[in-house]
């Protein structure tokens, strides 16, 4: 009998490579932070799991002149974040934010990988026959 590792792992591959690029955009936002100009970015990493690509009100074009939704801007694409402070010098990041957001995303990523290493670890008792 073939063991499916993509049965097996869930979703939790996909939820690491997820959280690794994030923690790339999060920690690239924080280096910085001190750069004029500089636009913070992040994605959500819980919609992209969950499938949701399209927003959850659905968009329409009116009239001829507005622009349409094009297909990647929710699907992965880092988006803008909205500063609460907006800074003199035009950097949006604001640190306390960022470092927030690190932690928690560095958090999940450890938790996924407690999961993985569970399903190997039942896996690995699976077959030995224990």
């Amino acid at each position: 009998m073939k063991i499916s590792f993509t049965n097996a792992l869930g979703l939790h591959p996909q939820a690491l490579r997820l959280r690794a690029r994030r923690m790339e955009v999060l920690a690239s936002n924080l280096a910085n932070a001190d750069t004029p100009n500089y636009k913070a970015r992040d994605f959500d990493v819980e919609r992209l799991l969950r499938g949701e690509t399209k927003p959850k009100v659905p968009l329409r074009t009116t009239h001829a002149g507005h622009l349409s939704l094009a297909a990647d801007s929710q699907n992965g694409r880092l988006l803008y974040r909205v500063p609460q402070q907006a800074a003199l010098d035009g950097n949006t990041v604001e640190e306390h934010i960022e470092q927030a957001k690190f932690a928690e995303n560095a958090l999940r990523y450890q938790a996924s990988l407690r999961f993985v290493n569970g399903k190997f670890a039942g896996l690995l008792t699976a077959l030995k026959g224990e």
